[in-house]
């Protein structure tokens, strides 16, 4: 499974890249807010990816942010919001947004969305309220491109998220473990201290 793609951008559109990587392009859709912050072509990129397989086909999903890719999974999860559905909502709302929307459970923003309509509104305000509560106020850390090879932070906060501990949990963890190892600590000491400092 791809979860990382850097490279050089050879294609560019508001609905897929192609990026090339040491020869070989990778077909990546994209939402418009990645696209929006996207390099020239020919330029370096990197995105953080998610692997979509299907019986005939394997899809890939690129992110500038770690925040976007994080509400684009919480979405899929949805019963009856798809991939492509997950992408228009993420391009047309931002993660914070969107966590705003729906712990004030505003269906009307959402129903703006291309594609939302009444009841997939109601269900992702249903399904969702939970588990973005007290994530309206990310810090922008983990929120950022992930522009410097060293930076490890986002993908280990993501690491924890997927792992089922809380943003806020997560994140002081992370914070504690990085100020015991100095300035780019490696990933795998990052989530050791944080996880020393979960239990």
């Amino acid at each position: 499974m791809i979860g990382f793609l850097e490279g050089k951008l050879r294609v560019k559109t508001p609905d897929y890249v192609i990026v090339d990587v040491n020869g070989v392009g990778y077909h990546v859709q994209v939402p418009l807010s990645t696209f929006c912050d996207l390099p020239d072509l020919g330029h370096p990129v990197m995105l953080n990816i998610h692997t979509h397989v299907r019986e005939d086909a394997i899809h890939l999903f690129g992110f500038r942010t770690v925040a976007e890719k994080d509400m684009f999974l919480l979405l899929t999860g949805v019963n009856g919001v798809g991939p492509k559905l997950a992408l228009g909502i993420v391009s047309g709302i931002s993660p914070d947004g969107l966590k705003e929307a729906i712990v004030r459970q505003d269906l009307v923003r959402l129903k703006n969305v291309p594609g939302v309509g009444k009841k997939i509104a109601d269900r992702i305000v249903l399904e969702l309220r939970d588990k973005v509560q007290g994530k309206g106020r990310e810090k922008a850390g983990p929120q950022q491109p992930l522009t410097e090879p060293g930076d490890t932070f986002p993908d280990a906060f993501s690491a924890l998220l997927n792992l089922g501990y809380r943003s806020t949990e997560a994140e002081k963890a992370l914070k504690l473990a990085q100020q015991g190892l100095g300035e780019n600590p490696s990933i795998e000491d990052l989530l050791r201290g944080a996880l020393r400092a979960l239990v």
